[in-house]
Protein backbone atom coordinates (compact mmCIF):
# COMPACT_ATOMS: atom_id res chain seq x y z
CA UNK A 1 0.00 0.00 0.00
CA UNK A 2 2.85 2.52 1.11
CA UNK A 3 4.67 1.57 -2.15
CA UNK A 4 1.68 1.81 -4.46
CA UNK A 5 1.26 5.57 -2.40
CA UNK A 6 4.86 6.48 -3.11
CA UNK A 7 4.14 5.34 -6.93
CA UNK A 8 1.13 7.52 -6.96
CA UNK A 9 3.15 10.54 -5.21
CA UNK A 10 5.75 10.47 -7.97
CA UNK A 11 3.23 10.38 -11.06
CA UNK A 12 1.39 13.26 -9.32
CA UNK A 13 5.17 15.26 -8.58
CA UNK A 14 6.05 14.28 -12.22
CA UNK A 15 3.24 15.74 -13.84
CA UNK A 16 2.81 19.12 -11.95
CA UNK A 17 6.82 19.30 -12.54
CA UNK A 18 5.85 18.53 -16.67
CA UNK A 19 2.67 21.03 -16.47
CA UNK A 20 4.73 23.66 -15.14
CA UNK A 21 7.72 23.15 -17.74
CA UNK A 22 4.87 23.69 -20.63
CA UNK A 23 3.59 26.38 -18.97
CA UNK A 24 7.13 27.94 -18.40
CA UNK A 25 7.67 27.04 -22.17
CA UNK A 26 4.28 28.46 -23.24
CA UNK A 27 5.23 32.32 -21.64
CA UNK A 28 8.64 31.95 -22.51
CA UNK A 29 7.57 30.82 -26.50
CA UNK A 30 8.88 33.64 -28.88
CA UNK A 31 9.12 33.47 -32.72
CA UNK A 32 12.51 33.03 -34.19
CA UNK A 33 12.58 36.32 -36.75
CA UNK A 34 10.31 39.04 -37.66
CA UNK A 35 11.60 41.21 -41.31
CA UNK A 36 9.67 44.86 -41.61
CA UNK A 37 8.99 45.74 -44.87
CA UNK A 38 8.59 49.57 -44.59
CA UNK A 39 7.34 51.00 -47.81
CA UNK A 40 9.00 54.47 -47.34
CA UNK A 41 12.23 56.07 -45.87
CA UNK A 42 13.49 56.33 -43.01
CA UNK A 43 12.56 58.60 -40.53
CA UNK A 44 8.46 58.50 -41.35
CA UNK A 45 5.58 57.49 -39.74
CA UNK A 46 5.46 54.06 -41.46
CA UNK A 47 9.52 53.40 -40.19
CA UNK A 48 9.02 54.63 -36.77
CA UNK A 49 6.10 52.22 -36.36
CA UNK A 50 7.84 49.28 -37.75
CA UNK A 51 11.44 50.29 -35.62
CA UNK A 52 9.95 50.77 -32.66
CA UNK A 53 7.21 47.59 -32.61
CA UNK A 54 10.95 45.73 -33.27
CA UNK A 55 12.50 47.30 -30.72
CA UNK A 56 9.41 46.63 -28.08
CA UNK A 57 9.46 42.76 -29.81
CA UNK A 58 13.23 42.06 -29.55
CA UNK A 59 14.31 44.07 -26.04
CA UNK A 60 11.22 41.85 -24.13
CA UNK A 61 12.23 39.18 -26.01
CA UNK A 62 9.30 38.01 -27.91
CA UNK A 63 10.84 37.52 -30.87
CA UNK A 64 14.89 36.66 -31.37
CA UNK A 65 16.00 38.42 -34.61
CA UNK A 66 14.46 41.55 -36.09
CA UNK A 67 15.13 43.30 -39.62
CA UNK A 68 14.24 46.12 -41.39
CA UNK A 69 14.11 47.03 -44.88
CA UNK A 70 13.23 50.27 -45.88
CA UNK A 71 11.82 50.23 -49.56
CA UNK A 72 10.26 53.14 -51.18
CA UNK A 73 8.42 53.89 -54.35
CA UNK A 74 5.02 54.19 -55.78
CA UNK A 75 3.46 55.54 -52.94
CA UNK A 76 4.03 52.35 -51.38
CA UNK A 77 3.79 50.27 -54.37
CA UNK A 78 6.68 49.25 -54.55
CA UNK A 79 6.86 47.22 -51.60
CA UNK A 80 3.38 45.74 -51.75
CA UNK A 81 4.41 44.30 -55.26
CA UNK A 82 7.66 43.20 -54.12
CA UNK A 83 5.83 41.19 -51.12
CA UNK A 84 3.58 40.10 -53.49
CA UNK A 85 6.49 38.58 -55.84
CA UNK A 86 8.39 37.30 -53.15
CA UNK A 87 5.35 35.58 -51.16
CA UNK A 88 6.96 32.01 -50.80
CA UNK A 89 9.98 33.12 -49.48
CA UNK A 90 8.08 35.71 -46.82
CA UNK A 91 6.57 33.95 -43.98
CA UNK A 92 8.75 35.66 -41.71
CA UNK A 93 7.78 39.32 -43.52
CA UNK A 94 5.54 42.19 -42.30
CA UNK A 95 4.98 45.25 -44.10
CA UNK A 96 3.76 48.32 -41.71
CA UNK A 97 1.07 50.21 -43.65
CA UNK A 98 -1.99 52.92 -42.52
CA UNK A 99 -4.54 54.80 -43.65
CA UNK A 100 -2.81 55.74 -47.22
CA UNK A 101 -3.04 51.70 -48.48
CA UNK A 102 -6.94 52.54 -48.49
CA UNK A 103 -7.15 55.95 -50.01
CA UNK A 104 -4.00 55.14 -52.48
CA UNK A 105 -6.23 51.99 -53.70
CA UNK A 106 -9.43 53.86 -54.46
CA UNK A 107 -6.80 56.14 -56.49
CA UNK A 108 -5.12 54.06 -58.63
CA UNK A 109 -1.81 55.46 -57.08
CA UNK A 110 -0.87 51.55 -56.99
CA UNK A 111 -3.32 48.53 -58.86
CA UNK A 112 -3.64 46.78 -55.37
CA UNK A 113 -5.40 46.72 -52.04
CA UNK A 114 -5.44 45.23 -49.14
CA UNK A 115 -7.40 42.24 -50.68
CA UNK A 116 -3.95 41.57 -52.25
CA UNK A 117 -2.06 40.75 -49.10
CA UNK A 118 -2.49 39.11 -45.77
CA UNK A 119 -3.99 41.46 -43.30
CA UNK A 120 -2.34 40.54 -39.73
CA UNK A 121 -3.50 43.24 -37.01
CA UNK A 122 -3.80 47.07 -37.00
CA UNK A 123 -1.65 48.19 -33.80
CA UNK A 124 -1.75 51.98 -33.18
CA UNK A 125 -3.35 54.88 -34.51
CA UNK A 126 -2.97 58.32 -34.37
CA UNK A 127 -5.71 60.56 -34.42
CA UNK A 128 -6.14 64.05 -37.03
CA UNK A 129 -5.81 67.66 -35.63
CA UNK A 130 -6.50 71.19 -36.32
CA UNK A 131 -3.54 73.52 -35.65
CA UNK A 132 -3.06 76.99 -35.88
CA UNK A 133 -0.33 79.31 -35.10
CA UNK A 134 0.23 80.82 -31.44
CA UNK A 135 -0.82 84.81 -32.27
CA UNK A 136 -3.88 83.14 -34.94
CA UNK A 137 -7.25 85.43 -34.21
CA UNK A 138 -8.44 81.69 -33.64
CA UNK A 139 -8.95 80.70 -30.34
CA UNK A 140 -11.37 77.50 -30.86
CA UNK A 141 -12.45 75.37 -33.89
CA UNK A 142 -15.74 76.32 -33.51
CA UNK A 143 -14.80 80.07 -34.87
CA UNK A 144 -12.95 78.62 -37.62
CA UNK A 145 -16.13 76.30 -38.64
CA UNK A 146 -18.44 79.85 -38.30
CA UNK A 147 -16.02 81.38 -40.92
CA UNK A 148 -15.96 78.42 -43.28
CA UNK A 149 -19.93 78.48 -43.29
CA UNK A 150 -20.22 81.71 -43.93
CA UNK A 151 -17.32 81.95 -46.59
CA UNK A 152 -15.44 78.70 -47.21
CA UNK A 153 -13.03 80.57 -49.34
CA UNK A 154 -12.21 82.84 -46.67
CA UNK A 155 -10.67 79.52 -44.28
CA UNK A 156 -7.16 77.85 -46.13
CA UNK A 157 -6.17 74.47 -45.01
CA UNK A 158 -2.86 73.37 -45.53
CA UNK A 159 -1.55 69.68 -45.78
CA UNK A 160 1.71 68.19 -46.00
CA UNK A 161 0.35 65.56 -48.87
CA UNK A 162 -1.37 66.36 -52.49
CA UNK A 163 -5.45 66.94 -52.76
CA UNK A 164 -7.14 64.15 -52.23
CA UNK A 165 -4.76 62.31 -50.04
CA UNK A 166 -4.96 62.04 -46.39
CA UNK A 167 -4.48 65.69 -44.87
CA UNK A 168 -7.31 66.57 -47.06
CA UNK A 169 -10.14 64.18 -47.35
CA UNK A 170 -10.11 64.36 -42.80
CA UNK A 171 -10.31 68.26 -42.84
CA UNK A 172 -13.45 67.62 -45.80
CA UNK A 173 -15.15 65.34 -43.51
CA UNK A 174 -15.06 67.07 -40.82
CA UNK A 175 -16.23 70.19 -42.61
CA UNK A 176 -18.60 68.33 -43.61
CA UNK A 177 -19.93 67.12 -40.26
CA UNK A 178 -19.99 70.98 -39.23
CA UNK A 179 -22.31 71.29 -42.06
CA UNK A 180 -20.50 73.07 -44.69
CA UNK A 181 -19.91 72.30 -48.31
CA UNK A 182 -16.42 69.50 -48.22
CA UNK A 183 -16.48 70.43 -52.36
CA UNK A 184 -15.23 74.53 -51.76
CA UNK A 185 -12.86 73.27 -48.87
CA UNK A 186 -9.88 75.80 -49.85
CA UNK A 187 -6.65 73.08 -49.35
CA UNK A 188 -3.31 74.14 -49.69
CA UNK A 189 -1.12 71.22 -50.36
CA UNK A 190 2.27 70.86 -49.41
CA UNK A 191 5.17 67.97 -50.51
CA UNK A 192 6.00 67.45 -46.94
CA UNK A 193 4.44 68.12 -43.34
CA UNK A 194 7.66 70.61 -42.60
CA UNK A 195 6.94 72.78 -45.65
CA UNK A 196 2.94 73.03 -44.30
CA UNK A 197 4.41 73.88 -41.28
CA UNK A 198 6.29 76.50 -42.66
CA UNK A 199 3.28 77.69 -44.45
CA UNK A 200 0.86 78.24 -41.17
CA UNK A 201 3.62 80.07 -39.77
CA UNK A 202 4.52 82.37 -42.42
CA UNK A 203 0.53 83.32 -42.63
CA UNK A 204 -0.24 81.50 -46.18
CA UNK A 205 -2.33 79.41 -44.16
CA UNK A 206 -4.73 80.20 -41.46
CA UNK A 207 -5.24 76.15 -40.37
CA UNK A 208 -3.04 73.07 -40.74
CA UNK A 209 -4.49 69.40 -40.60
CA UNK A 210 -1.86 67.41 -39.42
CA UNK A 211 -1.67 63.90 -37.01
CA UNK A 212 -2.05 64.72 -33.64
CA UNK A 213 1.29 63.11 -32.55
CA UNK A 214 2.75 65.44 -34.95
CA UNK A 215 0.87 68.28 -33.45
CA UNK A 216 2.15 67.51 -29.86
CA UNK A 217 5.17 68.21 -30.78
CA UNK A 218 4.68 70.79 -32.82
CA UNK A 219 2.53 72.38 -29.58
CA UNK A 220 5.14 71.84 -26.68
CA UNK A 221 7.73 73.67 -28.97
CA UNK A 222 5.55 77.20 -28.47
CA UNK A 223 4.74 77.51 -32.00
CA UNK A 224 1.44 76.65 -32.56
CA UNK A 225 -2.20 75.81 -30.46
CA UNK A 226 -4.47 72.87 -30.82
CA UNK A 227 -7.83 73.45 -31.66
CA UNK A 228 -9.18 70.23 -32.12
CA UNK A 229 -8.63 66.30 -32.57
CA UNK A 230 -10.71 63.65 -33.97
CA UNK A 231 -11.12 60.71 -31.38
CA UNK A 232 -14.18 59.27 -29.88
CA UNK A 233 -13.09 61.18 -26.69
CA UNK A 234 -10.14 63.55 -25.72
CA UNK A 235 -6.19 61.96 -25.56
CA UNK A 236 -4.13 61.56 -22.79
CA UNK A 237 -1.53 63.10 -24.30
CA UNK A 238 -3.57 66.15 -24.65
CA UNK A 239 -6.85 66.27 -21.88
CA UNK A 240 -7.28 70.03 -22.70
CA UNK A 241 -7.61 69.46 -26.82
CA UNK A 242 -11.39 69.08 -27.86
CA UNK A 243 -13.04 66.69 -29.86
CA UNK A 244 -14.35 67.37 -32.92
CA UNK A 245 -17.33 65.46 -32.15
CA UNK A 246 -17.72 67.19 -28.42
CA UNK A 247 -17.78 70.14 -30.34
CA UNK A 248 -21.01 69.10 -32.03
CA UNK A 249 -19.55 67.78 -35.17
CA UNK A 250 -20.55 63.82 -35.23
CA UNK A 251 -17.32 62.45 -36.91
CA UNK A 252 -14.30 60.85 -35.71
CA UNK A 253 -11.02 59.71 -37.71
CA UNK A 254 -8.12 57.48 -36.84
CA UNK A 255 -4.89 57.20 -38.93
CA UNK A 256 -4.34 53.28 -38.00
CA UNK A 257 -1.13 51.92 -38.39
CA UNK A 258 -0.55 48.08 -39.23
CA UNK A 259 0.98 45.25 -40.24
CA UNK A 260 0.36 42.65 -43.54
CA UNK A 261 1.57 39.91 -44.43
CA UNK A 262 2.38 38.01 -47.68
CA UNK A 263 -0.34 36.89 -50.24
CA UNK A 264 -1.49 33.13 -49.14
CA UNK A 265 0.41 33.31 -45.67
CA UNK A 266 -0.76 30.36 -43.47
CA UNK A 267 -3.36 30.85 -40.68
CA UNK A 268 -1.29 29.43 -38.24
CA UNK A 269 1.85 31.69 -39.15
CA UNK A 270 -1.36 34.99 -38.90
CA UNK A 271 -2.08 33.49 -35.46
CA UNK A 272 1.60 33.56 -34.28
CA UNK A 273 1.90 37.25 -35.51
CA UNK A 274 -1.12 38.14 -33.86
CA UNK A 275 -0.10 35.89 -30.24
CA UNK A 276 3.29 37.95 -30.87
CA UNK A 277 1.64 41.12 -31.04
CA UNK A 278 -0.78 40.87 -28.13
CA UNK A 279 1.61 39.70 -25.82
CA UNK A 280 3.59 43.08 -26.85
CA UNK A 281 0.92 45.34 -25.29
CA UNK A 282 1.74 44.00 -22.03
CA UNK A 283 5.32 44.78 -21.75
CA UNK A 284 7.15 47.16 -20.31
CA UNK A 285 9.41 47.40 -23.23
CA UNK A 286 6.41 48.20 -25.45
CA UNK A 287 4.92 50.99 -22.84
CA UNK A 288 8.61 53.14 -23.29
CA UNK A 289 8.20 53.03 -27.41
CA UNK A 290 4.19 54.02 -27.22
CA UNK A 291 5.00 56.73 -24.66
CA UNK A 292 7.78 58.33 -26.95
CA UNK A 293 5.61 58.59 -29.64
CA UNK A 294 2.35 59.19 -28.19
CA UNK A 295 0.77 56.52 -30.02
CA UNK A 296 -2.74 54.90 -29.33
CA UNK A 297 -3.45 51.64 -28.97
CA UNK A 298 -5.92 49.94 -31.17
CA UNK A 299 -5.64 46.24 -31.62
CA UNK A 300 -7.39 44.71 -34.51
CA UNK A 301 -6.38 41.26 -35.16
CA UNK A 302 -7.32 39.48 -38.43
CA UNK A 303 -10.89 39.47 -39.37
CA UNK A 304 -11.58 41.91 -37.25
CA UNK A 305 -8.80 44.28 -38.85
CA UNK A 306 -10.59 43.42 -42.60
CA UNK A 307 -13.75 44.31 -41.44
CA UNK A 308 -12.16 47.83 -39.98
CA UNK A 309 -10.52 48.37 -43.79
CA UNK A 310 -13.38 47.49 -45.59
CA UNK A 311 -15.75 49.53 -43.55
CA UNK A 312 -13.03 52.50 -43.77
CA UNK A 313 -13.11 51.68 -47.44
CA UNK A 314 -16.46 52.54 -48.39
CA UNK A 315 -16.39 55.40 -45.84
CA UNK A 316 -13.36 57.41 -47.82
CA UNK A 317 -14.52 56.03 -51.20
CA UNK A 318 -17.80 57.79 -50.66
CA UNK A 319 -16.25 61.23 -49.87
CA UNK A 320 -13.61 60.92 -52.55
CA UNK A 321 -16.29 60.95 -54.90
CA UNK A 322 -18.12 63.44 -53.62
CA UNK A 323 -15.21 65.79 -53.58
CA UNK A 324 -14.91 64.60 -57.32
CA UNK A 325 -11.97 62.28 -56.91
CA UNK A 326 -13.47 59.25 -58.12
CA UNK A 327 -16.01 58.64 -60.38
Amino acid sequence: MLTRFLSCKRVTVLATVMAASMSMGTAQAKMDEVHFLVPGGAGGGWDSTARGTGEALAKSDLVDKVSYENMSGGGGGKAIAYLIKTAKQSDDTLMVNSTPIVIRSLSKVFPQSFRDLTPVAATIGDYAAFVVAKDSKYQSFTEVVEDYKKNPRSVSIAGGSARGSMDHLVAAMVFKAAGGEPRKLKYLAYDAGGKAMAGLLSGETQVLSTGLSEALSLAEAGEVRILAMTGEERSQAAPNVPTVKELGYDTTFVNWRGFFGAPGLSDEKVAEFTDVLKQMYETDEWATVRDRYGWTEIYKPADEFVAFLEEQEQEMGSLMKELGFLN
